[in-house]
């Protein structure tokens, strides 16, 4: 295959230009009704679609996956840009809430009071790395944008360059023939253009999925701004395993076998990739991690960089006192073999910082424990994850509270008997947890309610019916629901 040209960098000019664009289309498209932003959605995963042959080979190229799991991941696209439409149609995301006056209140006479939520603005997305299509160009932290009602700039990974500008390019297009405004939406390429994009005042939020100091930087640029402004962060991610005797007793050779597919699962490049597994003393499952693991052909990882990085961080790991290498991955036939490593709770204790750090690839560490009375202060000694699984038995459940509380302060989502990595798009779905998991725990990337990183509330106090947004007049006219002086409806008022 003819390798790809490079992409050139954006110039300030260009980057100028279209942050310039982007606040000029913020006015007309925060303006759109939910509805005619609904279709422009569609019409970006239509064109996405329509396009998947051309796209796939371009990420393949780059990227180094497979073409069954591109395909997979583009369905996952459009499935994400399809949700928000849905949910855009059904407009309850406004959180629409009318208190009419009343002469008499509680505590006293009380104003007409209507509040809504609004979008912020244009805003920047920094794309992942490990999901050239669901979590970069076209993923969810730009439908999530473009549902609000905000501009998107969007800084492309340099990982897979080419296809993010073929993207770009069909996603403009579509939200052209769809009525959208120019300059709704823009990319950018470059380290140091990454940099003055968040910088620039007239950007009101920003996202980033990556490493914690890519993440971290980033973060404190959008906050040391005169006008300081959110920025939703995901970075590192441990996402911790329990296993307690009686789930090994029950089925220790299935947790064996379906915790190697889990942590190698994409080359071990998935966020929610299981980085540590607590087994309890004499599991006696070694054996059988160690055949799964061979079990598992080299492959290839996504940049050169990464997997440089991974091999320093894995022979890192191995040298930590108290930690042993059952499986000893290598760099064979052009891609990286699975490694594994073991300890136990006395190590773990005497350095967390050393053993606990995230290790972007096809590697995961073992640690064994006494007795299930010391899970819950061993589950204190992780920082804040995107998830935290416990595997247990009905046996179990009069003694596990303690340890469901601790993780429960520590992630995001909290699995009972199954395995982190695979992140379902749904309104229950949170994937986001304490720091240094994101830089805000209190939102999700993930399914419907990531509309709310860009949307703030705005309240209108004894507002003239011409002066409220349609959403807040008494007629109703785009028929949403609205909590009216407590009543969930979306009649028109009286």
């Amino acid at each position: 295959m003819t390798p790809l040209e490079p992409v050139a960098n954006t110039t300030k000019l260009e980057l100028a230009e279209t942050i310039t664009a982007a606040a000029a289309a913020f006015p007309t498209f925060a303006a759109a009704t939910p509805a005619s932003r609904a279709t422009m959605l569609d019409a970006v995963a239509d064109a996405i679609e329509d396009a998947v042959d051309e796209l796939v080979p371009l990420a393949i190229e780059e990227s180094h996956l497979t073409h069954t799991r591109l395909t997979g991941e583009v369905k996952r696209t459009t499935f994400q840009l399809r949700t928000f439409s849905a949910a855009l149609r059904e407009g309850q995301y406004l959180e629409a809430i009318i208190e009419t006056a009343a002469a008499a209140g509680p505590l006293g006479p009380t104003p007409d009071l209507r509040r809504m939520l609004l979008p912020v603005g244009p805003v920047a997305i920094y794309a992942a790395s490990n999901f050239p299509f669901a979590f970069s160009v076209a993923g969810g932290d730009t439908a999530s944008a473009l549902a609000a009602g905000c501009p998107v700039v969007l800084k492309a990974h340099p990982g897979h360059p080419q296809l993010s500008r073929r993207t770009a390019e069909i996603v403009t297009k579509a939200l052209d023939s769809a009525g959208a405004p120019a300059g709704t939406f823009g990319i950018v390429h470059g380290y140091d253009v990454g940099v003055d994009l968040l910088s620039d005042e007239r950007i009101t939020g920003g996202s980033f999925t990556g490493s914690i100091p890519g993440g971290r930087a980033l973060f404190d640029i959008a906050n040391a701004r005169p006008t300081p402004i959110p920025f939703y962060a995901e970075m590192g991610s441990i996402n911790p395993v329990f296993v307690t005797s009686a789930a090994v007793h029950s089925r220790g050779h299935a947790i064996a076998t379906d915790y190697i597919a889990s942590f190698t699962l994409g080359v071990g490049q998935f966020c929610t990739k299981p980085g540590v597994l607590f087994l309890p003393s004499g599991h006696g499952l070694r054996e059988r991690l160690v055949s799964a693991a061979a079990e598992v052909a080299p492959t290839p990882m996504l940049t050169a960089g990464i997997a440089d990085r991974f091999g320093h961080l894995v022979d890192e790991l191995g040298r930590q006192p108290g930690v042993d290498t059952l499986v000893a991955g290598s760099a064979v036939e052009g891609g990286w073999s699975p490694s594994l490593l073991i300890t136990d709770a006395d190590a773990l204790r005497a350095d967390p910082a050393a053993l606990l750090e995230e290790r972007f690839g096809p590697t995961s560490l073992i640690v064994e424990y006494q007795h299930e009375s010391e899970l819950a202060a061993l589950a204190g000694l992780f920082g804040g994850n995107l998830t935290a699984t416990v595997h247990g038995e009905e046996s179990d459940l009069g003694s596990l509270g303690p340890l469901i509380d601790a993780v429960t302060g520590k992630a995001g989502r909290v699995l009972w008997n199954g395995w982190p990595t695979g992140v379902t798009v749904s309104p229950a779905m949170q994937h986001g947890g304490p720091y240094p998991a994101t830089a805000a725990a209190l939102h999700t990337s993930v399914g419907t309610t990531a509309i709310r990183r860009w949307l703030r509330p705005v309240c209108y106090q004894s507002m003239p019916q011409r002066l409220l947004p349609p959403a807040l007049r008494d007629a109703n006219e785009l028929g949403l629901p609205r909590r009216v002086d407590g009543v969930l409806t979306s009649e028109a008022m009286a």
